[in-house]
């Protein structure tokens, strides 16, 4: 912390005004605007017989006749590395040999973890709300956007109303599921005279996006993406307050697409054999670090206690003023911001990126870790399966904040703050509960 008589009489003024200042947008942003509640939520657990063993994975790739050695010595290495079990799951297409990517295929991957997802969140909501009180449909997709849309798949196939509000995110990546709950979040908001509930499905198809070719950085997709999605239920009724789970408390988004390095680093391209696939740059991890800072910087006014943001504001600040002298930038310490971290689950590297920046815990990223290590990167559910295994492990308490974090093409960092407002059962049903007594393992 830097001396403050080391300070010139005006650069006080200025630290003390920014300080106010922030505190003041803290305080109008808590109490003008609508609640709104995370009424419940469920996470798409695949049947067992679609698991995808290690060892199968690699015999697999071993016998496709269209890759050459080195592609293959490459994917096999890239899997083994990936920090992704024999637990994770590939869909029922992918089990075929060669791979089965036909658009039938990827229908019946989406129809199976969406129609899941939705029947088991209903399954668990209180009797007097069933999806005819639906009242907004959000759905999120990348790299599967066919015509008719994934949100009017689900009003066919569950009968929602006619009039439901619905919407389809496509191309969003991996962060698609936290700007698909800020759209809801903001429909919610914008429908504050009437009482609605909004569903939100986020998802990513596997099937249709597999990598045939021989390019390393579209190759390394292959090892990471897997099987899942997650349903979650909002809502702006104030009678709904009492029997939420969560509240949210912020929403953070950050773009920095005007980057011609951040906008490359996840990219979708065809190359010189005419193979399709999703590239990943080897910037990825600096682009992600330079989209998180930004987004921090956002989010810190709002969530961190007042000492620590009036640190931050002040080290800022001075670091704006005497520029090129590091040693004046303080880290706020974001656990005291929140209780809980739900980083997605992209990769081992993102997360240890993340990791280290935020001077984490190795139990802070126990959740991001633990979902990579079953379920492989689900993309814009993971999040949803950290949560599921932070409330089946018990950890959840009223009260805690909890900060998702996700990250995606374009390039995006976008960020979620729930608070908890009730008691959490670890005993209820999730995608964690046949097997959390086994966890956490170690993934080194």
């Amino acid at each position: 912390m830097v001396e403050m008589e080391a300070l010139e009489f005006s650069e006080l003024h200025v630290l003390t005004a920014i300080a106010l200042g922030l505190l003041i947008i803290r305080h109008c942003r808590k109490y003008s605007s609508t609640a709104i509640y995370l009424v419940d939520f469920s996470c798409c657990r695949p049947p067992d017989y679609l698991r995808v063993y290690t060892s199968n994975f690699s015999e697999h790739i071993q016998l496709r006749p269209d890759l050459d050695q080195p592609t293959i010595d490459f994917q096999i290495k890239m899997q083994e590395r990936s920090g992704i079990s024999d637990e994770a799951y590939l869909p029922s297409g992918l089990h075929e040999m060669p791979p089965n990517t036909a658009l039938s295929e990827t229908r019946e991957e989406v129809e199976h973890v969406l129609f899941a997802v939705v029947e088991d969140l209903f399954s668990k909501l209180p009797s007097d709300i069933t999806v005819n009180d639906i009242d907004i449909l959000v759905t999120n997709c990348s790299l599967h956007s066919p015509t008719p849309s994934l949100s009017s798949l689900i009003v066919r196939r569950f009968g929602l109303r006619n009039d439901v509000c619905s919407v389809h995110l496509a191309g969003m990546g991996c962060s698609a599921g936290i700007l698909a709950i800020s759209l809801a979040s903001d429909l919610l908001r914008a429908r504050r005279r009437s009482a609605s509930l909004a569903l939100v499905l986020s998802m990513e198809a596997v099937t249709p996006n597999v990598y045939s070719g021989k390019r390393k950085s579209m190759v390394l997709p292959n090892a990471l993406f897997r099987m899942g999605g997650a349903g979650i239920l909002l809502s702006n009724r104030r009678s709904d307050s009492g029997r939420a789970k969560y509240r949210l408390n912020r929403v953070v988004r950050t773009h920095i697409g005007a980057s011609d390095q951040a906008y490359a680093s996840v990219y979708q391209d065809v190359d010189e054999e005419g193979f399709g696939g999703v590239a990943l740059s080897r910037d990825i991890v600096k682009v992600a670090g330079d989209a998180l800072k930004k987004n921090l910087i956002d989010l810190a006014p709002s969530v961190l206690p007042y000492s620590e943001m009036l640190r931050f504001a002040i080290s800022t600040t001075i670091a704006m003023l005497r520029p090129g002298n590091k040693r004046l930038t303080h880290v706020p310490d974001f656990k005291k911001a929140f209780d809980h971290v739900c980083i997605h689950a992209g990769g081992r590297a993102v997360i240890d990126a993340v990791e280290e920046s935020l001077r984490l815990k190795k139990e802070d990223i126990e959740a991001s870790k633990m979902t990579l290590y079953r379920f492989g990167n689900t993309s814009s559910s993971s999040v949803w399966y950290e949560l599921s295994y932070l409330e089946a492990k018990g950890r959840i308490k009223r009260g805690d904040k909890v900060w998702q974090v996700g990250f995606g093409s374009g390039f995006k960092c976008n960020s979620l703050v729930w608070e908890c407002v009730s008691e959490i059962d670890p005993t209820a049903r999730n995608a964690w509960s046949d097997r959390i007594h086994l966890y956490p393992v170690s993934t080194n």
